[in-house]
Parts: structure tokens; sequence; C-alpha cells
């Protein structure tokens, strides 16, 4: 059984759904997840260590609110990921997500009243997302370190599919644009953390695509609807069954995490 720590220096689980570049902002590492090799306490009791503090166990209240969440999501009910997932969801604010404890603390951490996306704005997002999945895949395929190796195709890339959305977009006679400040940003960072920060990276690469197998295809199809007469587009589409693509992801993220 493991014990799981938090420590303020790791990775950030954006909580935001607008749509727009300007979210990879948001990824600054604020919380670690490690998993210390020697497993004292059972993994259904989080603990929590801050500033260095002892640890603390959760209250019998949370406990049973754990438990709840394990019935419901059964294939996160163990592990590092259904951890990892726990902790992302508390990031969020109760409007964003029923799991929630953040308070909003600015207009756009509230919910959304009226969204109308644009083609323009939707084109940079992908634009954006494009740059990232080249940065995350190819920092994948050419290391050779054990713990990034197993994530060689996985089947969840996403690069080569919004290359052939952004060429489609190219022929019906839209200017594609450059990547702005944002995205070149976060793509710096995540290379940065790869090299020094090996938990963290990984904390992000869970992060990118559960978050685009889950939300992300929310809001794909709601755009869709709204600027694209409902093309769905390369980017949500997979090459095989999603849900044993992801589940196949998850073992390996259990797997690794136990640094």
């Amino acid at each position: 059984m493991a014990t799981t720590t938090l420590n303020s220096s790791s990775c950030h689980f954006p909580s935001s759904t607008r749509l727009y570049s300007e979210s990879y902002l948001g990824l600054r590492p604020t919380v670690r997840i490690s998993y210390p090799r020697n497993l004292t306490a059972p993994r259904g009791y989080l603990a929590v260590k801050a500033n260095g503090g002892p640890a603390s166990v959760v209250s019998a209240a949370a406990a049973v609110k754990e438990m709840v969440r394990r019935e419901k999501y059964p294939e996160e009910s163990i592990g590092f990921v259904g951890e990892m997932r726990l902790v992302a969801m508390r990031l969020h604010t109760r409007d964003q997500a029923k799991e929630g404890e953040k308070e909003s603390k600015s207009p756009e951490e509230g919910p959304v009243t009226k969204w109308e996306p644009t083609v323009e704005g939707y084109l940079q997002f992908l634009v954006d997302s494009k740059l990232v999945y080249d940065t995350l895949e190819g920092i994948i395929d050419e290391s050779d370190f054990p713990t990034y190796v197993v994530f060689k195709n996985t089947g969840l890339e996403r690069a080569e599919k919004l290359g052939k959305d952004l060429e489609w977009f190219k022929e019906q006679g839209y200017e594609i644009p450059e990547a702005m400040a944002p995205g070149r940003t976060y793509s710096e960072y995540l290379k940065v953390l790869a090299e020094r920060d090996p938990e963290a990276f990984i904390c992000h690469f869970y992060n990118i695509y559960f978050a685009h197998s889950a939300g992300g295809q929310m809001i794909g199809t709601k755009v869709s609807k709204k600027i694209l007469d409902g093309k769905e587009l390369e980017f949500y589409k997979w090459d095989g069954q999603l849900s044993q693509l992801l589940q196949d992801v998850r073992k390996k993220l259990n797997s690794v995490a136990e640094w």
C-alpha cells in the first residue's frame, strides 16, 4: 500500500474550461504527487504533507467522499491516476466540477454565461495545441529514459491528427496563424520539466491527454455545432477504442509512479 504526499513544487491542473490559448499559462507547477519507496499507509487515506511538516490524515467525511468517488469511477479507484484525478478535480471550483473545492477569485474561474467561439479563435487554439503536442510527443519519441519510453505509441497522440485538421482549414481558405506566446512558453516549459523533473512532466502528460479525452471532446462538439456545421475534426478521433487506450495508459502511469 502506498502513501501519497503532496508538496508545493510540481504540477498544476488548469481548471478553466474557457477556450483560448492563454490557458497554457495556467499550467505552472504547484503540486507534487509522489510515491516514496517505503510504502507505509493505505492508499485510501490521503496523507497530506505541507512545508515539510508532519503528515495528517484526511477526515472521516473526506474518506467517505473518496469511497463514493471510487464506486462511481471504479477504473480509477486505485493507484496514482485515481489519486491524481482527485487532486486535479479539487483544484476546480464548484461551478466547474461538483468535486471542486477551490473558491472563485476571478471572473475567468466562474461559470460561462455566454460563449461565442469564432473560427479564427478556434484555429489559434488548434495551432497552439499542435505545438504543445508536437513538443510532448517529440520528447517521448526521442527519449531513451525508461519512464518516458513506455509512453511511446500509446494511441493517444494528437499532433498528426491536428496537422490534418490544420490542412483542412487551409483548404477552406483560412490562413493558418503562428503559435502565440502562451503556447510557445508552455512548450518550452515542458522541455525544461522533461529534463529536470520527470515526475512533474508525467503529471502534465496525464493532464494533457486525459483532459482532452473528456472535457476536450465536449468542447470540440459544441464548437463544431456552432461554427463548423457539425464537422468532426480529426483532433477528436482515435484509432481504436478510446476507453481501452486510456485504460492501457492508466496502467502504465500507475506503474511508473512507483518512483
